[in-house]
Order: structure tokens, then sequence, then C-alpha cells
């Protein structure tokens, strides 16, 4: 692998031969018997009449990549990210440090970044005629309660009365500044996203994906649906695993796609962590009692306190990737 596998905070370099995006997934719609209105859509403009009826495309995801001149492994990295969130996830940490999208281009690795259907630059559809229901909207509290940035009782509005765990590696200074990266989502969208993830995984080929919490299920069932393609699965906090048959389940350990699952600190009295924990592990169980790969690392047991929901994150995030990266090199062949 390209670069200093002990490297700490410093900032390497890489050459790359093409940086770019696409729209993948998604399909053409029809709208009809909406009234028009008149709206003032440019400062300068005029108002002119709307009309809300045609044709559009919706449930599409957006893909950025970077592909490096000499990349040192054979299989480009797809990161997705969790509910609520966009491709953001990956690029750098709320405080300003190089994220995962940099660590893992810096390390020899090819970068896929992904805006999954709904969020960012993959746009979302008119509602409730094309998207069911009202879009949700997670706010700082909800945040604070599901990412253990501290006690559950620890939240306040002011920043200073606020409660951060003594072991803590989130980055607590800029708790505000990660708010604004939160995004809309909707309920119920699964299918169309993990379609729109599987015909990523499709276009791509043989590929290693990172994912976190939401996308951890979407990450888990596109090896299910393309083990020959997923070499691998690494995934940070997910949310759930996959759907699948034990002639599925058989299918991936023949094809002998790895798991890796990643998580923090302080779940204590977490019933909602709890309930997903459990059923991740049963998850993990179908793929070992396959004969497939599956391996956890619970990073406190492993010495290192204070992971928060977000290890790409965490003040301690170069650590955690480059743990990634080496298990990767070791693993994936």
């Amino acid at each position: 692998m390209a670069g200093d596998p002990g490297r700490e905070g410093r900032l390497m370099t890489f050459t790359a031969k093409a940086i770019g995006g696409f729209h993948i997934g998604g399909r053409m719609v029809e709208l009809s018997g909406l009234p028009t209105y008149r709206a003032r859509i440019a400062k300068a403009a005029p108002e002119f009449e709307i009309d809300p009826n045609g044709r559009f495309a919706i449930e599409q995801m957006y893909v950025q990549y970077t592909l490096l001149a000499e990349p040192s492994f054979p299989y480009p990295v797809l990161m997705w990210h969790g509910g609520g969130q966009t491709g953001a996830t990956w690029e750098d940490t709320p405080d300003g440090r190089p994220g995962w999208q940099q660590r893992f281009l810096e390390a020899g690795f090819d970068v896929y970044c992904s805006d999954a259907v709904e969020r960012g630059r993959a746009s979302f559809a008119r509602y409730p005629e094309l998207f069911e229901g009202d879009p949700i909207f997670r706010s700082q509290q909800d945040a604070w309660g599901l990412f253990r940035f501290g006690p559950l009782d620890g939240f306040h509005t002011e920043h200073d009365k606020r409660t951060y765990f003594a072991n803590g590696q989130w980055p607590a200074e800029v708790t505000d500044q990660y708010q604004k990266q939160v995004v809309a989502r909707w309920a119920g969208h699964d299918a169309i996203t993990q379609a729109a993830y599987d015909e990523l995984v499709e276009k791509v080929g043989p590929c290693v994906i990172i994912s976190h919490s939401q996308s951890g299920a979407f990450s888990t069932q596109a090896a299910v649906n393309n083990p020959d393609m997923v070499k691998a699965v690494v995934t940070l906090e997910p949310s759930g695993g996959a759907d699948a048959t034990e002639t599925q389940m058989a299918a991936l350990a023949a094809a002998g796609t790895r798991h890796l699952v990643i998580w923090g600190d302080n779940f204590d009295g977490h019933e909602r962590w709890a309930i997903i924990r459990s059923a991740v592990e049963a998850y993990g169980q179908r793929v070992d009692k396959a004969g497939g790969h599956w391996l956890e690392w619970d990073l406190p047991a492993m010495g290192i306190p204070g992971n928060s929901h977000f290890p790409m994150m965490d003040r301690n995030s170069d650590l955690i990737a480059r743990m990634v990266q080496q298990w990767i090199a070791d693993t994936v062949h």
C-alpha cells in the first residue's frame, strides 16, 4: 500500500488521473392534473406561470469518483453514508481534518463517494405525489441521543452547558457545525435505494464497500445480491444486516466475501442500539453458519475507548482508517 502506515495527522500526496461524477439508478415518471401557479424564481425576473406537471427523473443516486494514476490496491472503495447524511460524511471531519475519502486515496485506493437516493446531489422528488409522506428532519436533540456524543441527559441548546463523555473521541467543540450537514430523508425508500446501490456495484465491478449506519444494511444486501462483485464490506455501526435465503448465504460464503463490523463506545442505556446490535450480530451468526467470513471490532474492548457513532469523524479517525486499510490489505485478495 502507498504511504506510511504510521503517519499521524500528516497530509500525504496522491496523483489522480480522473475526478468526476455521475447519476445512476432511478426512473422517469409523469405528473398530471396539478394546478399551475405564479412565482418569481430569479432575483431580477418577473413572476411567471409555473406548471408542476410533466416528466421527471426520480429515485436516482449521485456518485463522485476519484481514480488514481497508480492505485496500489486492485479494487476501488465505495463509500456509503448513513441516514440523514450525504457523501460529506467521508469528505472531511466537522473540525476540518481530512476525511476518509482523502485518507484512502492517500493509501492507494480509488474511491467512489455517493449521495444516496433522495440525498444531496441525488436530489429528491415532489411529495406526496411521488415520494410518499413528508420528509423527516433529524433534530440536534435526536442526533445527540442516537449518535452518543454524550450522556442521554447531557444535551443543552447552549454548548457550554452540554456534558460530553469524559473518554469521548467526538470533537465536541464542533457539534453545532456537524449539524449543518444533516439533510432530510424519507421513510420507506429501502427498495429504491438498494436498487441504485446494486446498479452502482454492477457498474464499478469488483469492489470493497465501506458503509455507515443506515447504509450498513444496504452494503450487506449488496454483497448478498452481488457476491462475486463485493469482495468485502466494512461497515461502521450498521443499522442491520441483509435479508437473504440460505442459498444466498451459501453463495456469499462460496464467493469469499469478507465482512468487518466496527462498534464504538458508550452504548450503556441505549435501548435502540441494543436492538440494532442484536440484529447485526444475529446476521453475523448466519454468515458464520454458512461458512462465510465475519469479524466484529469492539473498539473499547480492543483498548480504543470513546468512539461515537462516527468513527470516521472522531478525533482518532486517522487511526481507525489505518486499521481498516491494513485489514483490507491483509484480507482482501
